[in-house]
């Protein structure tokens, strides 16, 4: 007899509902999901700390394996021995301390990282991609696919080298490995143009919103094959009108049938090494919507990335 379980407003909120593990205890797993409870470094309106918990409340919908319309079965943990998912909580950090919460991060970042194939992160405002990619210095050649309205490529704002605005900045300037970043969806009326000339100086792709369904194919056709991609979701990629609950919002995004598009062909063509969905805040959002979007987006990351490796 199958043992009964909670419906999805009921137990303890673990991501989809995984067993809890803590980052650097002996576990081994496909994936695991590390929160990151942050948004000190933001330029507008905070809450994305709040976020770790909303997407683990949203994912109880959704608990491998999952049946498609088709009777076939994806994600069946039945496939992996090893845990398939586990949730390695949230890392503590200081509330001030910026640069103490960047060591802390990316400490957690590697522990998880050690122990499992594809580590995910819940952000968190988008700077703390940069601690997170610090992480992932020791993987050679590394490719950074980015979803997002904006560049994230300023060197200061308002005198701040570490914010929302710069993480891509920071990480190229610390990571000789990352050798090429390619942003799809960048919209908007208030770009940086240093950050611009920046980026492309350095060979990047900046891929604009209204470009994004007509030359995806070809742009992710010209990247080298195969590579290790580490892929980065800011959910103001989204259009406001799909994904409402973020700090920055910018009209005329993406829907989530193109985005999941995206990440499938990114995820068939390259090896990706680590997802991270950060800028959600949940408090801007009160239907829920936006936080049942982000992690219904993750869990059909992790199907297709589990497809692929099986």
């Amino acid at each position: 007899m199958t043992a009964p379980t909670h419906l999805p407003y009921g137990g303890i909120a673990t991501f989809a509902r995984a067993p809890i593990v803590h980052p650097d205890r002996d576990w081994q797993a496909f994936a695991a999901v590390l929160g990151i409870p942050y948004d000190i470094a933001l330029g507008f309106r905070p809450g994305a700390r709040f976020a770790p918990r909303a997407l683990r409340e949203a994912s109880l919908r959704s608990v491998p394996p999952f049946t498609g319309l088709d009777g076939r079965v994806r994600l069946d943990p039945a496939q992996y021995p090893d845990p398939l998912i586990v949730d390695a909580g949230d890392v503590i950090l200081p509330s001030l301390e910026s640069e103490l919460a960047r060591e802390r991060i990316t400490a957690a970042a590697r522990a998880v990282k050690s122990r499992c194939r594809l580590p995910i992160f819940l952000g968190g405002d988008h700077s703390v991609t940069y601690p997170l990619l610090r992480a992932f210095a020791d993987v050679p050649d590394l490719h950074v696919i980015q979803l997002d309205a904006h560049l994230d490529f300023t060197d200061t704002r308002n005198d701040t080298r570490y914010s929302n605005s710069s993480p891509f900045r920071r990480a190229v300037e610390d990571l000789p490995n990352l050798v090429h970043i390619t942003t799809f969806g960048l919209r908007g009326l208030r770009f940086d143009g240093e950050a611009v000339a920046a980026a492309r100086a350095r060979g990047h792709t900046l891929v604009p919103m209204e470009e994004v369904e007509a030359q995806f194919q070809d742009i992710l056709a010209g990247l080298p094959a195969q590579r290790p991609v580490y892929l980065s979701v800011d959910v103001d990629a989204f259009d406001p009108a799909v994904l409402p609950g973020t700090s920055s919002p910018e009209p005329d995004g993406f829907s989530y049938a193109l985005a999941l598009r995206l990440i499938r062909e990114v995820v068939r063509r390259h090896s990706v090494v680590a997802l991270d969905v950060v800028e959600l805040a949940p408090n801007l959002d009160l239907t829920g919507r936006s936080e049942l979007l982000a992690a219904r987006l993750i869990m059909e990351t992790l199907a297709e990335v589990f497809d692929v490796r099986s």
